[in-house]
């Protein structure tokens, strides 16, 4: 398999990319095998081009809305499924017409 080059990807669409991800998944278990096997060095050069490649097809994932499931973060299902920053720290009108009239008062004592 040659070079994959980003422009490419950004062309294709999103069942291709997958489809393309396995693939390498697949060529990179095999020369993990051929690896640990004692394989040829010309097949264990190309697991250095393969992971490059992998990397370049997260790119391409990396602003679309969703992500496959097999590359977004495990963690925990309790972490997953919590609020995001941004969603935590959203306030109602009501709560920020309080703050502005109501702002905390500062007292000095003598």
């Amino acid at each position: 398999m040659g070079k994959i080059k980003v422009y490419e990807l950004r062309q294709k669409t999103k069942a291709d990319l997958l489809n393309q991800l396995k693939e390498l998944k697949a060529e990179l278990a095999l020369l993990r095998v051929a690896k640990v096997t004692g394989g040829a060095p010309n097949k264990l050069s190309k697991i250095f081009n393969i992971n490059k490649q992998k990397t370049a097809l997260r790119e391409a994932y990396k602003h679309k809305k969703y992500l496959p499931l097999d590359l977004r973060p495990k963690k925990t299902r309790a972490i997953r499924r919590r609020l995001t920053k941004h969603q935590q720290s959203l306030k109602t009108e009501r709560e920020k017409k309080k703050e502005i009239y109501f702002p905390l008062r500062k007292y000095a004592i003598k």
